[in-house]
């Protein structure tokens, strides 16, 4: 026994001296760091099999593959981009313990990863030296049908969620995004929106116990943490205060048979008049129903399309559009009847295929930029038809206008329930998306996201102009130093994301990190620090 204990200390310290020198020589000025933190790291893990699994370096032919698996804005996967010292996998949640307590211990610089697809990069990308801890391979979901529960470990998908719940039960939802491939980790801690928030809200609104890694290496639950901490987690972005390794959320009640529809529109006039009246209709109409106005080129042609999900039979939704919104000239024909799970296929436009490609995890092929807006009051049809004439500009091949209806539930949980503020008052989000293929030349697309948003200044919600932290955007600000404090910086751009609710968020931070650990170039400021990210 004593043979094979001496045989194991060997072999793992043969694995941790092969790392050090496996560390980039880029890194000399902070190699004692390094290399104390991968020590660390190596020790605490105890076996040689876990560290292989567990920890990539730059010269393992896996960290490439590794490392590109889960970017999801091609934006940020060229050859300038920076690259990580470190990939960490982690396979139970103590190795994630063990990585905070070694960073910390080593002032290593730490990006959590859950999905990947933060709109800026932020979790896989930074200026300065950093480790990626990659949660990929915590992705268990584990779903309670009779107490209409689960718990969902964060590198999950909200795909894989969807698909589990598909499996388990046809009339259980739950209200989270669109797009399958986004990570649980980000989407949920960020507030999280998608077909069902008029009816349910967002995503966060449902979140009911919560297991993070804090500063400090502890784990907790909701009961340790407190209610002040809890709170922050769910739509101030978990990645500000803490690792998040799982959620437990509510479920909610769905037919067994919804309706979805989609209506399209190539004439200009025709489109602009049911655009000017779904303004009026949108967050007012029964919550049952979400319709969006979706404006992109199809064909070279600009195209309105007006995709919706109703929560009951087509006949009721007829009867009710052609009540309450007859311009939208909805027809039997534009309708199909299906369960809610395979409306969430529709939606992703995955095609008539089975539930189970909602498993499936895929890359994106297009870079993109993107920014938000929330409107308060209608916006005039000249000026929804210069957005038009926009996408007919060059640079605007694959750009898309998305205008989200908010009202029903949002409207009726208050500002500071959880931080996501953008509630009652609000009629819509705006998103301004514009995606492009490789090359030189993103700046010519990025400017136009610039001039769109710059020409609706005066049309959306102002002082603070709002903004949503699930679809960052560095234009807003980041730290750069100086002068100001982190607080003062922070808050330039944190109103618009949380409006009052920064000050409260800034509080969670400097109670459960006040010495910063867990930061990126936005992330919520502690009232304490003056240091640069």
């Amino acid at each position: 026994m004593k043979l094979q204990s001496c045989l194991s200390f060997i072999l793992l310290s043969f694995t941790t001296i092969f790392l050090l020198l496996s560390l980039p020589h880029s890194v000399s000025a902070n190699q004692s760091n390094h290399a104390g933190f991968l020590q660390c790291l190596s020790f605490r893990l105890n076996d040689s099999n876990i560290i292989s699994k567990v920890i990539h370096t730059p010269n393992d032919s896996s960290f490439s593959s590794v490392l590109s698996s889960s970017i999801q804005n091609p934006r940020f996967s060229t050859p300038g981009t920076p690259k990580p010292l470190l990939i960490l996998t982690p396979v139970q949640s103590s190795h994630v313990q063990s990585a905070v307590k070694c960073a910390r211990r080593y002032s290593i610089h730490i990006r959590t990863r859950s999905g990947g697809h933060d709109y800026e990069g932020l979790s896989y990308a930074t200026h300065k030296p950093f480790v990626i801890l990659d949660l990929t391979n915590l992705r268990s979901i584990t779903v309670d049908v009779d107490n209409r529960s689960v718990w969902i470990q964060t590198g999950a998908t909200i795909g894989e969620l969807y698909y589990e719940l598909g499996q388990k039960n046809r009339t259980l939802a739950f209200p989270a995004g669109v797009c399958p491939t986004v990570g649980v980790g980000g989407h949920f801690s960020g507030g999280g929106y998608g077909t069902l928030l008029r009816k349910h809200g967002l995503a966060a609104d449902h979140v009911i116990d919560a297991r993070v890694v804090d500063s400090r290496g502890r784990v907790l639950e909701r009961r340790e943490m407190g209610e002040d901490f809890f709170w922050a987690i769910r739509g101030g972005g978990g990645s500000s205060f803490c690792v998040v390794l799982s959620w437990k959320i509510g479920l909610v009640d769905v037919p067994s048979s919804v309706t979805v529809f989609n209506v399209t529109k190539f004439e200009e006039q025709s489109a602009l008049k049911i655009i000017h009246r779904w303004q009026f209709v949108s967050d007012k109409v029964d919550k049952d129903l979400f319709v969006r106005v979706m404006l992109q080129r199809y064909k070279n042609l600009v195209r309105a399309s007006f995709p919706g999900l109703y929560l009951g039979s087509v006949n009721s939704l007829l009867e009710l559009v052609n009540r309450e919104f007859p311009e939208l000239g909805l027809e039997e024909k534009d309708c199909q009847e299906m369960s809610w799970i395979e409306s969430v296929v529709w939606f992703a436009e995955l095609g008539h295929v089975p539930i189970d490609v909602l498993e499936k995890r895929t890359r994106a092929s297009l870079a993109f930029k993107a920014k938000s807006d929330f409107v308060q009051e209608p916006i005039p049809e000249t000026v929804i038809s210069k957005m038009w004439r926009r996408l007919q500009e060059p640079e605007a091949e694959h750009a898309q206008l998305i205008f989200t209806p908010f009202g029903g539930k949002m409207s009726e949980i208050a500002d500071n329930e959880t931080p996501f503020p953008h509630r009652e008052g609000n009629m819509y989000e705006i998103q301004y998306l514009n995606y492009w293929r490789g090359g030189g030349e993103e700046e010519k697309y990025m400017r136009w996201v610039e001039r769109v948003y710059d020409e609706m200044s005066e049309f959306v919600a102002r002082s603070p102009r709002g903004a949503y932290i699930n679809l960052r955007d560095l234009d807003l600000g980041m730290y750069v130093g100086g002068k100001r404090s982190k607080y003062e910086e922070g808050k330039s751009w944190g109103v618009k994301y949380f409006k009052n609710n920064f000050e409260r968020l800034v509080r969670v931070k400097t109670s459960v990190d006040p010495f910063d650990f867990f930061c990126d170039e936005q992330s919520i400021p502690p009232f304490s620090s003056l240091e640069v990210i």
